[in-house]
């Protein structure tokens, strides 16, 4: 899985990639056919914005967007909600329910 780490108008900081990479290194726990990860950093008037951008086998890329005026926080928020997304991708791949029709009768 490769991450990488970008940002518009303002300087990333090795504390901040660390940061961000670190917590990334956690989706493969979730999901294992991640192949990359893309972080785009935003310095807003009010703010920070992130967009996590996932890359997917045989899916389009899950991408989670947040927004904060603390940098770690919005960083932090961007995270779980692509978290989120993996694990219902995950969820939907193994739909373990062998649903049958109310009536009885299968086909």
């Amino acid at each position: 899985m490769q991450v990488k780490i970008s940002s518009k108008h303002m300087q990333v900081t090795p504390a901040i990639e660390h940061y961000a990479s670190k917590k990334i290194e956690k989706f493969s726990r979730y999901f294992n056919r991640i192949q990359q990860v893309d972080v785009i950093i935003d310095k807003a008037r009010n703010g920070y914005s992130v967009e996590i951008i996932t890359d997917v086998e045989h899916h389009d890329p899950i991408v989670a967007t947040s927004t904060h005026q603390d940098l770690y926080a919005c960083l932090d928020l961007g995270i779980d909600r692509s978290l989120r997304q993996l694990k219902d991708h995950k969820s939907k791949l193994r739909d373990n329910k062998h649903n049958t029709p109310l009536s009885g009768y299968e086909a």
